[in-house]
């Protein structure tokens, strides 16, 4: 078996733990995921399953969630799994000034990670030192939000904040929730978060692991195809004797209109794998199919 599980994950479930959960239903032993979510998070986990779990590499980066920010608390975790440093009520909290703070966090920004969270300094996980009572410097990184949209506003002593956030890989949504409070200095929290879209994947078609084990149990069970969620990079089909060679791994020459990672296929349309075409020549990267 091999293709991609669009998983819906559960609260309280470690990215690890659904891993291992498919790999027992379906009795694989080959089974990766793309983009950890926190186990406070829900939604979209995309799991590859047997060879495929080789493509994980070449998936998109772009990810979509719809959070929840209460403002006016703040959390050691940056999240309401942590505990409370400060409690300000803002009852009186302008909303117009959060829509002007919001708007500050698109295009590429700098963002700390926060001190709970699995980045690794001097390969050491930050959670791990956090846990131990141990303070380290952690780097900033840059992030791009490609868009960010206010759902909801619920006033209040501590108002909480729907919001839809567009990003790229690497992002912390728990970040944005932090640093929103810090510049209308009122302190902020994420209390809620679902991812619902990563990787080519959406919330829409995803499977809970409930589904999957009723699919499973009923012999339903299909993976979406290796090449679904790799509609981004652009293909090629190669002539019969051609795939052959290039499935054995030999150079193929091939001459188009741009270089890079594209995928694969046979005149069948049969997808191979992926390829990287440099100096005219189709490089043999990841083949599926020998």
């Amino acid at each position: 078996m091999q293709g991609f599980l669009n998983l819906n994950k559960p609260f309280d479930w470690t990215s690890h733990d659904c891993v291992a959960r498919v790999r027992k239903l379906l009795r694989l032993k080959r089974v990766g995921h793309a983009g950890t979510l926190d186990p406070a998070a829900t939604g979209v986990l995309p799991i590859a399953l047997g060879r495929a779990t080789r493509l994980l590499q070449y998936l998109p980066e772009t990810k979509a969630y719809k959070a929840t920010i209460r403002l006016g608390v703040q959390t050691t975790t940056d999240d309401l799994q942590g505990e409370i440093i400060s409690s300000q009520p803002c009852p009186g909290l302008n909303f117009a000034d959060v829509q002007t703070a919001i708007a500050q966090f698109n295009g590429k920004i700098e963002q700390i990670p926060p001190i709970y969270s699995a980045i690794q300094v001097d390969g050491k996980r930050l959670y791990d030192l956090a846990r131990r009572g141990e303070t380290v410097e952690v780097p900033k990184r840059t992030v791009e939000i490609f868009h960010t949209e206010i759902l909801d506003w619920r006033d209040g002593e501590f108002p909480e904040l729907d919001v839809a956030i567009a990003c790229g890989s690497g992002t912390y949504i728990r970040a944005i929730a932090r640093d929103l409070g810090a510049t209308l200095e009122t302190g902020g929290t994420l209390a809620a978060l679902i991812r619902t879209a990563s990787s080519g994947f959406n919330l829409a078609d995803s499977l809970t692991l409930t589904d999957l084990e009723t699919q499973i149990q009923a012999g339903t069970f299909q993976p979406s195809l290796p090449d679904i969620a790799l509609q981004h990079l652009p293909s090629v089909a190669l002539p019969a004797i051609s795939a052959q060679k290039w499935c054995q791994g030999q150079k193929i020459p091939q001459t188009l209109d741009f270089s890079g990672i594209l995928r694969v296929y046979d005149q069948e349309t049969c997808f191979l794998g992926i390829g990287k075409l440099q100096d005219s020549l189709l490089i043999p990267t990841t083949v599926l199919k020998n």
